[in-house]
């Protein structure tokens, strides 16, 4: 329930909030043990996002939310408001549910700590541990021993030892322990939380949690021995002279201990190594754990891709095989909820995933949509990897319906478009891929709903996507073509890290169709053959490489540059390569197509967040869709800025 968004206006929200608070209270599961728990919570009137911090039925502490999340993905302030009084408690009245467990009519709420009589605990946030300011230094400051930090940090690619870094900085500076919990799977929207559980000592990891798994839930576990910590902060007098002067937090005593008298013989647990996985690895299980999540959560029998024998779709299709390497590999080790989940979604009580494949084949349509422009090579290539990955696979012609269609035109117009190449205008030749790539989208969604009825099985098929980020941002796609899904997996993904994804897949899977995919050009087959071969291509097409796109999307949204800033960084970047002229006519080339084919990320179909400079408009890259394409007075800086050169 992170991302409740706008339901938490909603007083239900609250409402069942604290009828959870209260099971939780109850249950033996969660005695002598001091539990840290999230919810939002509404004081004199203002809503709070707070950790709820009890133990043996009686809640120590209410700690509000100091710094808020309010950037990229996440709109905290649209819905709480940060708590401003630093180290000032006040008096909250429990609602009547809740005292009638606890026995308590108010408790403390506000920016404390709590005195246990063996060590000092203080909670931070999420946000919080990112923030310039993070609480963790004035707490360590003034005395607190053990950090907890609940978060709700979603994967991004190479993003992992990030969060690692400053968790083990936050302890090597200061010292002291901190546990850091971390949300798991997709919560309903286009981000998937990945895990990473950790607890760190002195700067050092001594237990890490899985990033990618099917497990709703993991427990970690370390014993540490709190007197590493005072010997640690005992000898950095930089940090003991700060401590001398700090301001003191209100802390709430707690009659209970974490510690006792006769554990010396305990085993204490050692420094690890962090182990992070490669990006192809990333690709390989991040999407693949989100796509499962998703076909649970919707009660959908299977997935559909229309699959073209290019990388994308390939890559598509290798994250649904990789899904079931996960499925097959959890069932194997006793995970009786993801069975459970899997006998639902094949309508088999009885039936046990054994092999990635004879899943596949159970749960995954492909499906090869020719037209009279589709070379033989695209079709083989597709028909290969299908039967590598086990993948039901159907091969259709749409010919018959872009012939109907344009046949509709002709007779109410008199007038019949032709390609460019038998000499129709551009118009002409656009409009008939469009027809083309548009008729794919709706015979997608008739074999998604029907597929599985024509072959006596129950159900329908969420279609997959399968546009990659550069493409989007580029705008290289049709409005509702095969890019319109349900869910795409690697709308976030670079084209040149679903080229190197592919290549983990050929030596990981040993996925040989892969090796002709990975080696042939883009292209979108849409435009008549040239003796039998593809004559298009899509960097052609483009009229910019891949390469060039991922730098643009970088520069435009991580580096915040319009297009005279992104000409000033080019110029340096390439200038082995462009003239400042050149990179002038690339830049403006760049955001004409980029302003001209903004709307279509209106429509986007929902993807996994993997990467920072993706365009999604629902809520990461907030722009307008409608754009003065000719940028005149950013051009114009950017001609006087080359003739100056």
């Amino acid at each position: 329930g992170y991302g409740c968004s706008d339901h938490y206006y909603e007083s239900d929200t609250l409402l069942h909030s604290f009828q959870v608070l209260a099971k939780l209270l109850e249950s033996p599961a969660t005695q002598d043990i001091i539990c840290d728990v999230g919810m939002p919570v509404l004081h004199r009137n203002v809503r709070y996002n707070c950790r709820v911090i009890f133990l043996n039925k009686k809640i120590l502490l209410i700690r509000p939310k100091i710094s808020l999340a309010n950037a990229g993905n996440y709109r905290e302030l649209r819905w709480f408001t940060p708590w401003n009084k630093a180290r000032h408690v006040e008096e909250y009245f429990l609602p009547g549910i809740i005292q009638e467990v606890t026995g308590q009519e108010t408790v403390p709420f506000g920016d404390a700590v709590l005195a246990t009589k063996d060590t000092c605990l203080g909670a931070e946030i999420c946000e919080e541990l990112w923030a310039p300011n993070s609480p963790h230094i004035e707490m360590g400051l003034d005395g607190v021993e053990i950090f907890t930090n609940s978060s709700g940090s979603h994967h991004v690619l190479r993003k992992a030892h990030t969060r690692v870094d400053l968790v083990n900085s936050a302890t090597a500076k200061n010292g002291g322990i901190y546990v850091l919990a971390n949300q798991k799977g997709c919560d309903g929207d286009r981000l998937y939380y990945d895990g990473c559980a950790m607890i760190s000592v002195n700067g050092e990891t001594v237990a890490q949690g899985s990033q990618f798994s099917l497990d709703d839930v993991e427990v970690l576990v370390a014993t540490l021995d709190l007197e590493d910590v005072r010997s640690y902060r005992a000898e950095v007098s930089s940090r003991n002279l700060a401590a001398s002067k700090v301001n003191a937090y209100p802390r709430i005593k707690v009659n209970f201990t974490l510690s006792c008298y006769d554990d010396v013989a305990a085993p204490i647990c050692m420094p690890i190594q962090w182990r992070h996985h490669s990006p192809e690895e990333e690709i390989s299980l991040g999407p693949a754990c989100w796509l499962w999540d998703y076909l649970r959560r919707s009660k959908q029998a299977g997935f559909l891709l229309p699959l073209s024998g290019g990388i994308d779709s390939s890559a598509t299709a290798c994250i649904v095989y990789s899904m079931c390497h996960q499925v097959c590999l959890a069932v194997k080790n006793g995970n009786a909820d993801v069975l459970a989940d899997v006998r639902r979604i094949v309508n088999d009580e009885s039936y046990i995933p054994e092999d990635p494949r004879e899943f596949c084949k159970r749960i995954f349509t492909t499906c090869y949509m020719a037209s009279e422009n589709s070379s033989q090579d695209t079709c083989n290539r597709a028909k290969l990897l299908a039967e590598q990955i086990g993948s039901y696979h159907i091969n259709l012609n749409i010919d018959a319906a872009v012939k109907a269609i344009v046949g509709i035109f002709s007779v109410v117009t008199g007038r019949t478009p032709c390609f460019s190449v038998y000499g129709g205008s551009s118009r002409e030749n656009l409009a008939l891929q469009n027809v083309q790539a548009r008729v794919r989208m709706v015979l997608a969604y008739l074999f998604a709903q029907l597929t599985l009825w024509t072959r006596g099985m129950p159900g329908g098929l969420l279609v997959l996507g399968s546009a990659n980020v550069d493409e989007s941002l580029r705008g290289y796609l049709t409005k509702y073509d095969c890019s319109s899904a349900d869910i795409n997996p690697i709308g976030g993904i670079s084209k040149a890290d679903l080229k190197n994804f592919i290549q983990y897949c050929i030596e990981n899977f040993q996925l040989t169709a892969l090796r002709s995919i990975v080696s042939a050009p883009p292209t979108a087959e849409l435009e008549p053959l040239v003796d039998g071969q593809v004559a298009q291509t899509d960097e052609t097409d483009m009229g910019m490489t891949y390469a060039e796109l991922s730098i643009y999307g970088k520069l435009r949204k991580i580096a915040k540059a319009g297009p005279y800033s992104m000409f000033c960084k080019l110029i340096n970047m390439w200038k082995d390569i462009c003239t400042p002229r050149e990179v002038a006519s690339k830049v403006k080339h760049f955001f004409r197509m980029y302003s001209i084919n903004r709307h279509k990320m209106t429509t986007l179909t929902p993807s996994y967040h993997a990467e920072n400079y993706s365009p999604d408009d629902n809520r990461f890259d907030l722009r307008p869709f409608l754009y003065n394409t000719t940028w005149s007075w950013q051009f114009r800086c950017i001609d006087k800025q080359v003739n100056a050169l």
